[in-house]
């Protein structure tokens, strides 16, 4: 009965800790996939910005000029091809339109746009966009915009100098635009649905199968590849499929990531993973310093000196002597080379089991982070790092 009772405590403790590791670790998972065709869509359209201060874009630019000049035909006042011509004003800026439109978005709601320049505008602050239709891939417009325009910043300045805040010629219009057609989802009467990896993992993607597999009754996770889970509805599930996404995308799961050492040659960084091993390795590293500097050196004739002979050069003597003949002025050139190299010592890097002590181990060489951009490579060489090495 005693030996009984122990090992239902010790069942319990195990089963305890494997839940409490496996909650350190985990993740939901709607923050590390995505639920297959739910996606958000591109917009773009091209317009005005009015209302400009003289920052707008040279009138003599040829789209501008005749966007305009469509703009206000279109508004009922004939430009003829002669007041074509003579039309100026640098109040206005001609602007691409981008913006995102989210799944499930309903005709009025409203979405953000950006604004950005593609004339010759020095600034778009104080402006205020055109009614701007927004089309997405298909041609179709989706979304109607207008409104100011916000940038966040400025530039001002005259003929010999100038100052600009953050960059004014894109910004940025909140809630700028209204949603015109929906896209037709038909997500209700669905059969299945693919939950979609961000980071294609197989480890990853089969424990996801498994968690959903025993949290959700009447459904069958199947794993298709290591980004993409099936899940299927059967026919004794009972509920709604949004109900059914919204329990999946908060089950809670390991992510297992890959051992990886980032490397960014362009500003020394160095970024690794968790899993990031090295065998026991000896390092020597030092650096080698070479200087070369060159000073010029004038050699003047002495007062009331003779002239040279006419055709009369300066002759080498060797040794670095140079003799000019008569009064004349020699320039010469002196160049001092120096070595130096650092004496630092083999030192044994053991074998690191955490990140901690692969780190503390690497910084125990006491280098700077462009040498150990190069101890890293060079230990990949040597096998003796168990990750992948990427530089960016």
């Amino acid at each position: 009965m005693r030996k009984g009772k122990v090992f239902k405590y010790i069942a319990i403790f195990l089963i305890v800790g494997l839940v409490i590791v496996s909650h350190a670790y985990a993740a939901r998972i709607k923050d590390v996939s995505s639920i297959g065709g739910v996606r958000d869509n591109q917009l773009i359209g091209y317009g005005l910005v009015i209302g400009l201060a003289g920052t707008g874009d040279n009138i003599e630019n040829g789209f501008t000029k005749e966007t305009l000049a469509n703009m206000l035909s279109r508004q009922g006042l004939g430009m003829k091809e002669g007041s074509r011509k003579d039309l100026s004003s640098d109040n206005v800026a001609s602007v691409m339109i981008s913006a995102e439109l989210p799944p499930f978005a309903k005709v009025g709601s409203k979405i953000d746009v950006m604004v950005s320049s593609i004339g010759d505008a020095d600034s778009l602050r104080g402006g205020t966009l055109l009614m701007t239709p927004l089309r997405g891939a298909d041609g179709s417009v989706y979304a109607v915009a207008q409104g100011a325009v916000s940038i966040g910043g400025f530039a001002a300045g005259g003929k010999g100098a100038s100052l600009s805040k953050n960059h004014p010629t894109a910004g940025r219009i909140t809630n700028g635009a209204f949603v015109e057609r929906e896209l037709k989802y038909d997500f209700e009467n669905r059969k299945s649905f693919s939950i979609n990896l961000y980071r294609p993992d197989f480890t990853t993607a089969a424990g996801v199968a498994v968690s959903i597999n025993g949290v959700v009754a009447g459904v069958e996770a199947k794993l298709v590849d290591s980004s993409t889970i099936a899940v299927n509805i059967k026919e004794s599930f009972q509920g709604s499929i949004v109900k059914l996404v919204s329990i999946v995308e908060n089950i809670n799961v390991v992510v297992h990531s890959p051992a990886v050492v980032v490397i960014d040659e362009k500003t020394g960084t160095v970024v690794m993973g968790e899993n990031v091993r090295i065998s026991t390795v000896a390092v020597a590293h030092g650096n080698l310093f070479i200087q070369i500097r060159e000073e010029k050196r004038v050699s003047q004739p002495s007062p009331f000196a003779p002239a040279p002979p006419a055709g009369s050069a300066p002759v080498d003597a060797g040794g670095g002597t140079i003799i000019a003949p008569g009064g004349q002025t020699v320039v010469t050139t002196e160049t001092a080379i120096g070595v130096a190299e650092e004496k630092n010592r083999l030192v044994v890097v053991p074998r690191g089991v955490t990140i901690q002590e692969v780190v503390k181990a690497l910084n125990a060489i006491g280098v700077t982070p462009g040498d150990l951009i190069t101890i890293l490579q060079t230990i990949k060489s040597a096998g003796a790092l168990q990750a992948d090495l990427k530089v960016i």
